[in-house]
């Protein structure tokens, strides 16, 4: 491993074993104070941001993830103050047993150690993933993108500031250069990186898990949709439909193919109509993530057709069933196989500031471990304390 790597990886697992120290009182206080300077560096954030967002064409999808405004400035303090808020994730006893030979077991909740988070033109990650790592006592290795490289940088800077001043080791929260060099050495960094969350891509994803030497939980890409049951209500499905469409276009819970029961087909340009002067219809392609306003249409002649159909092109992110019908929503809550799974409510939900978690280090599409929006107690595992008085084993 080069030098300069095995630096920043050694240097942020030595700061990580020092967050044991701090007792959960003080990391709550350091967060509300960073999200303080994060309110009081707003031009310098939106300055920096405007440097990046110079580079970008602004018909790139990737543009309004990677755009802050004082609005989304203001929620990335307000989702850290909630972070702070939350119950600590660690010392919890999820598991207790006393032997019958009087040793005594616990399992409780502590920290992976460093985590690695690889991402690409969004700069809100910077500020959630530190929040959610200090606050579960987890250093956090940071390699975004070369999209994002100053409001990044500007981000970091802000936070060490604050770390500094209380007197942290700043190196718990590293940033890497945007380089392929770094996200290759991380993913083979064996020994300080515990674990690894890409967001971002297919593609990006894809990549992190094919070449990754450390642990990795998938997390991000979604293709997601939405079945217009032959008992569903037009006026939810439009608020619906239309919420999870165009709310944000480019994020990974956006909708991306609504499907029709053909007994509804004649309904599906009064289910649109909020739509019509800003999305483009498309009939025949699936499957893709489209972080546009394009959306696909698809017919079916029953709900089983439905489900199988979402079996085949989803990526097991979010899907929703617009229905009046509670035995059709709870055969499609229990056969469809998603993270998140909705009955008369939008895919916009999916996001861990929304589910109550403070704010999320990624959204998990895979099974093994956690699954869906990732908040403060997905970034913890266990260990077992094992106690006696000089029981031996026969």
């Amino acid at each position: 491993m080069d030098a300069l790597y095995k630096n920043f990886f050694s240097g942020a697992k030595t700061a990580g074993r020092a967050l044991l120290h701090l007792s959960d009182t003080d990391k709550n206080r350091i967060l509300c104070h960073v999200a303080d300077a994060i309110e009081r560096n707003e031009s310098l954030i939106l300055a920096a941001n405007e440097q990046d967002l110079a580079r970008m064409d602004k018909d790139n999808p990737m543009y309004d993830r990677l755009q802050l405004t004082p609005a989304r400035i203001s929620s990335i303090a307000s989702d850290m103050r909630h972070v702070a808020q939350l119950p600590s994730p660690l010392g919890l006893i999820t598991k207790q047993n006393t032997l019958p030979n009087g040793i005594r077991l616990h399992r409780i909740s502590v920290p992976y150690g460093v985590i690695g988070v690889v991402y690409e033109a969004r700069p809100n990650v910077t500020y959630d993933v530190f929040s959610l790592c200090f606050k579960s006592g987890n250093a956090c290795v940071l390699k975004g993108g070369k999209d994002a490289l100053d409001s990044n940088q500007c981000a970091v800077r802000i936070i060490h500031d604050v770390l500094k001043e209380e007197g942290i080791d700043e190196q718990c929260v590293t940033l890497l250069p945007a380089t392929h060099d770094a996200t290759a050495a991380m993913l083979t960094a064996v020994g300080y990186i515990d674990l690894c969350i890409p967001r971002g891509s297919r593609r990006l994803i894809d990549f992190v898990r094919d070449n990754a030497r450390v642990p990795v939980i998938e997390t991000g890409a979604g293709v997601v949709h939405t079945y217009f049951d032959k008992d569903g209500d037009i006026a939810k499905g439009q608020r619906i439909i239309n919420n999870a469409k165009t709310r944000r276009v480019s994020v990974c819970n956006a909708l991306d193919c609504l499907i029709v029961h053909k007994s509804r087909e004649k309904d599906i340009d009064q289910l649109l109509a909020p739509m019509h002067d800003n999305v483009q219809f498309h009939y025949g392609e699936y499957g893709k993530e489209w972080q546009s306003y394009d959306l696909s249409i698809k017919i079916v002649d029953s709900i089983d057709e439905a489900i199988d159909f979402i079996q085949q092109y989803g990526s097991g992110h979010s899907e929703s069933i617009i229905t009046e019908n509670e035995a059709a929503a709870r055969k499609f809550q229990n056969e469809v196989d998603a993270a998140c799974v909705y009955w008369n409510v939008p895919t916009s939900f999916t996001d861990g500031a929304q589910f109550g978690l403070g704010a999320e280090i990624g959204i998990s599409t895979q099974k093994l471990g956690p699954r869906g929006p990732m908040g403060l107690e997905e970034i913890t595992t266990y260990k077992w304390i094992i106690e006696g008085e000089g029981q031996i084993r026969e």
